[in-house]
């Protein structure tokens, strides 16, 4: 999870900019990586 999340994070726009101007964007975004490394990382585990 923590080598699979940083590559979506940075294709999404996240950034310290980002988190210091708007918080609840940056949690979205956020929420969305680990929710996409967390599918990636299921995915591996039965169909691999």
């Amino acid at each position: 999870m923590e080598l699979i999340v940083p590559e979506p994070a940075k294709r999404n726009g996240m950034t310290e900019k980002l988190k210091a101007e708007n918080q609840m964007e940056w949690v979205r975004l956020l929420n969305a990586c680990k929710a996409q490394a967390e599918a990636i990382v299921k995915f591996k585990l039965i169909y691999d």
